[in-house]
């Protein structure tokens, strides 16, 4: 039996979340920021046809956005996260088998299905769309790749009406229609390649000689022809390898020189990595603490890193904290302006499979039901809601968001009240 994948996209995913919330936004264009409101990251269809480039400065596009009275944002992390957990629930009761590929896409399972795919997918749509408010683009083919440009084919085309299904024998119609470099897993320096020997499209990649592909896109390259010509060479990942490394890292919103500042800074960041490491059920055995200063600013330069092993693996968070501080005292020098710092843990190790130091005093382990109170607590009422005194309560340095929306989905205060 051949295998079906379908791929759900989010559409225009963070523009999306902040119209859900918000109908006046419904027709107007609309783009969120980056961190401390530097580039444009995400682009309504509106604000895109206005010719808006991705990853533009926010200063550069300003005299568009007001032209065009451009509803500006900054990231949201918090709302998109929770409507992204959504949309995923939802799918899980479309198929028993689904891949999280990242937070506005999804990977499907439909082998076996006895039912009519598009209107199937247009199930999903519908149900995505009644459920979040959210608007999803449904590609649907024999392997993940085909399904991934099926997708982005039914995004681009309103004749698809927001769904394609890609697993007939001819898709050279529609294959005419993706650029070569458009395609999963090829780029720009691949298409580069291909385009010197008269490769454009996607139909004329899978006509490719396989021996060049081999030889000049690797392994990996080959395995992307045969997806394309419908040969499925990538199951589901269902349950994603553990992560190696766990970084928690910002830009300042203003540059800082004292240590004080930094010290708060490293004590935030070392507590949400060790916050995130306790939710993959792991222990890290190595801490990285980085410092830097802006080196687009014609101030003097300095940056620096510093690693170490903790005498048994960990996910405490001042455990954790302890051991980045010391670091950050032996990175930090005087008379710099300082951009970013960040924490990294790594070594990491599942928690079943702590290898115990035998001399390590019980104390400097930390308290694990103390972990777990801390998290429950701010898994219930809201990120940050308890936290170390020594990550500082007046904080200059803190990301800034002054477009920032509310919390609609994850903060009493802000929930959308309607009058009846």
């Amino acid at each position: 039996m051949k295998r079906i994948f379908a791929l759900v996209d989010c559409n225009n995913f963070y523009a999306s979340c902040e119209r859900v919330f918000n109908p006046s936004l419904k027709t107007r264009p609309v783009i969120v920021l980056s961190n401390n409101d530097g580039c444009v990251v995400a682009l309504s269809a509106e604000a895109k046809k206005i010719g808006i480039p991705f990853a533009s400065p926010y200063f550069k596009i300003k005299p568009l956005v007001d032209k065009h009275k451009i509803a500006v944002f900054s990231s949201n992390y918090t709302l998109y996260a929770d409507m992204s957990h959504r949309v995923m629930t939802i799918l899980a009761s479309f198929s028993p088998e689904v891949e999280v590929y990242s937070i506005d896409e999804a990977f499907l399972s439909l082998t076996g299905m006895k039912c009519n795919l598009s209107d199937y997918g247009r199930e999903i749509r519908a149900t995505v769309m009644k459920w979040t408010g959210l608007p999803v683009s449904v590609g649907i083919a024999h392997t993940k790749t085909l399904a991934k440009a099926a997708a982005h084919l039914a995004k681009k085309d309103p004749s698809c009406g927001g769904v394609l299904d890609l697993t007939m024998d001819d898709r050279s119609e529609y294959l005419k229609r993706i650029d070569v470099g458009g395609i999963w897993g090829v780029g720009r320096k691949y298409a580069e390649k291909l385009n010197s020997r008269g490769i454009y499209t996607a139909a004329d990649f899978v006509t490719a000689d396989d021996k060049w592909v081999r030889s000049h896109m690797t392994i990996v390259g080959l395995r992307t022809l045969m997806e394309m010509r419908g040969h499925s060479c990538m199951s589901l990942d269902e349950a994603p390898s553990p992560k190696k490394a766990i970084v928690s890292s910002r830009s300042f919103g203003q540059s800082v020189e004292s240590l004080e500042s930094l010290r708060q800074s490293v004590s935030s960041y070392a507590a949400r990595a060790a916050e995130k490491l306790r939710g993959e059920r792991g222990l890290a055995g190595v801490v990285t603490v980085f410092i830097m200063t802006n080196r687009f600013k014609d101030d003097p330069q300095y940056g620096a890193s510093l690693s170490c092993e903790l005498p048994e693996a960990s996910s405490n968070t001042p455990v954790i904290t302890r051991y980045a501080l010391a670091l950050l005292k032996r990175l930090y020098k005087e008379g710099y302006r300082y951009k970013k710092a960040g924490v990294m843990l790594s070594g990491i190790v599942a928690s079943r499979d702590l290898q115990m130091n035998l001399f390590l005093d019980e104390r400097e382990r930390g308290s694990t039901s103390l972990m777990e109170t801390v998290d429950k607590v701010n898994r219930s009422y809201g990120s940050g809601k308890l936290f170390y005194a020594s990550a500082g309560t007046d904080r200059p340095w803190s990301m800034r968001r002054e477009l920032l929306s509310p919390a609609y989905t994850t903060r009493w205060e802000d929930f959308v009240v309607v009058n009846i």
